[in-house]
């Protein structure tokens, strides 16, 4: 993908989003990323330092604007909808949903998404903890409050499992495709809806 459009950075940026994609990040080089990105290697060291910087910009480019957004979402729901499960939801959900449709590279991310879950990458996951833990923290609190006979570990793995399949949905894989004339705004409002049922019927399951 050309983008003679965007900055250097941003070109370096969306070359290492597609590999890593692609490729998962153990296998992907930094030369790689510059022949993709036509750039040279100077380049990414001056803007990034480091293939592990590298990877942790390509989170937080995306991250964490949905993050800004996600908690904004909680903010109006727990004030709107007090003790109300499913507004929480829908502002964990959707947001993240609006991400993945974003068409300059947005269905990239949701498989470099993935990649993390998959391959064992412990710096990246200490930078995503020590960065957006907080976000899940405040859902589980607002939450929990929602749900207050759940203990803390069993809410925790409902999370969990719907951030597992959120990006399940957000990656456009299951058995559910987006039918011919339906538009992509249509279609994920729909998988939203499901979801978040989906999700309010686990968190208020019975955890014996």
């Amino acid at each position: 993908m050309t983008l003679p459009h965007f900055s250097t950075k941003d070109r370096i940026l969306y070359a290492a989003e597609e590999l890593f994609a692609q490729q998962g990040f153990a296998s992907t080089s930094l030369r790689q990323v510059t022949s993709r990105a036509d750039v040279n290697i100077a380049a990414v060291n001056y803007h990034f330092g480091s293939k592990e910087n590298l990877v942790n910009e390509v989170f937080r480019r995306r991250m964490d604007d949905m993050s800004r957004e996600r908690l904004a979402a909680l903010q109006r729901a727990v004030g709107a909808h007090p003790g109300e499960l499913e507004p929480i939801l829908a502002a964990f959900v959707e947001p993240a949903l609006a991400m993945a449709q974003d068409r300059h590279g947005g269905g990239a991310f949701i498989r470099v998404i993935a990649r993390a879950y998959a391959e064992s990458n412990d710096s990246l996951r200490k930078f995503l903890s020590d960065q957006y833990g907080h976000v899940l923290r405040e859902f589980a609190k607002a939450l929990a409050g929602c749900v207050p006979g759940l203990g803390k570990e069993a809410l925790y793995w409902r999370l969990d499992f719907l951030s597992g399949a959120l990006t399940y949905a957000m990656a456009d894989f299951g058995l559910i495709k987006r039918p011919a004339g339906v538009s992509e705004a249509t279609h994920r409002q729909r998988a939203a809806k499901a979801l978040i049922r989906f999700a309010a019927a686990g968190f208020q399951a019975d955890a014996s």
